[in-house]
């Protein structure tokens, strides 16, 4: 019985049904997410830009990179879907390998920034606590391995809870009320009612959110403790300005995250996780770049360059343009 379940879920995909008790409101909705994607994307897109442009890369501009890049991939693998279950009344369709190949793309992609964000603050204790040794322990080979490490194991945990997931028997409907393939709303679709269904996704949880979220507190343990011996009441100012995007992001990061996943099945509220799940699939995303280009003084300094740069090459486009249509008069 179950795995005939399993076999017409495979045959037959799942049906998103997205936002289809807000018709009215279709267009509208539509409209804004379509202008949030926009402009997440255009943030992101300019810190890579401003960073690659950079001679010379700090570690932490290095681990911006990483994040701009991150957040990228991750909006272009739920928003698109999202737009285009706006346009169908009655939801749309997804395969089950297509449903699959998302929520391990969407976990592998948070999982990887979950480790980044423990990599940074690392970067923070060292910067703060051992600022002398900073340049030699906070190596670009240090951070190229820091950086591989962290997108591969945020997808080594997704595999592993992608296929937990998958290979459950699905007995009730293959409705999923939500606007992509999250965890939570797949796993409530599972036949089985015992608990071993959700231990993937508490093994998950303890590896992406509990040890990187300890690591994250331990360093700043250590960075408060530092902090409080500066004497001075800027230097402590300006000892904590360097943390404070960080620890910013990292709160929104893992208090969503948490929300949505540190809880048992039985607590699943379809309206209620999809309202949390625009948040942190299309506000946060935007949030982030206004965050770090407005608290770290070395991405405002690259979009600066960045934006001059420009600026001097209109003059010289400007010029271009005038000698294209002077010779189109002539000819």
């Amino acid at each position: 019985m179950e795995r005939g379940n399993q076999t017409t879920a495979a045959a037959m995909g799942f049906l998103l049904l997205g936002f289809s008790e807000l018709l009215r409101l279709r267009v509208l909705l539509f409209l804004i997410f379509l202008a949030v994607h926009l402009a997440t994307l255009a943030g992101n897109f300019l810190i890579l830009v401003a960073v690659v442009s950079e001679p010379s890369r700090p570690p932490m501009l290095c681990f911006l990179c990483q994040l701009s890049a991150i957040e990228l991939c991750y909006t272009l693998v739920i928003v698109p879907r999202t737009l285009a279950s706006l346009t169908a009344p009655e939801g749309s369709t997804i395969s089950f390998l297509g449903c699959a190949t998302q929520m391990h793309l969407f976990v592998a992609l948070g999982g990887a920034e979950c480790f980044l964000l423990a990599a940074m603050s690392y970067d923070r204790y060292v910067a703060i606590c051992r600022p002398l040794h900073y340049m030699a322990v906070m190596s670009q080979g240090l951070c190229l391995r820091l950086a591989a490490a962290c997108c591969l194991g945020g997808f080594a945990v997704s595999l592993g809870l992608t296929v937990a997931v998958f290979h459950l028997p699905f007995c009730h409907s293959h409705r999923i009320d939500h606007f992509f393939c999250d965890v939570t709303a797949v796993l409530h679709l599972a036949c089985t009612q015992s608990y071993t269904s959700e231990l993937p996704l508490l093994a998950a949880c303890v590896l992406l959110l509990l040890l990187p979220s300890l690591l994250i507190l331990t360093s700043y343990a250590y960075i408060a403790a530092a902090v409080l011996r500066i004497r001075s009441s800027t230097g402590r100012g300006k000892a904590f300005s360097t943390c404070a995007s960080h620890l910013a992001v990292s709160f929104l990061h893992y208090g969503c995250a948490t929300f949505m996943y540190v809880r048992p099945k039985s607590s699943y509220s379809p309206g209620r996780d999809k309202i949390v799940a625009l948040v942190y699939t299309n506000i946060t995303p935007l949030l982030y770049p206004l965050i770090y280009s407005l608290r770290n003084k070395e991405i405002k300094g690259a979009l600066r360059r960045v934006l001059r740069r420009g600026r001097v090459a209109q003059p010289h486009q400007d010029t271009l343009k005038s000698v294209l249509c002077v010779c189109s008069k002539c000819c």
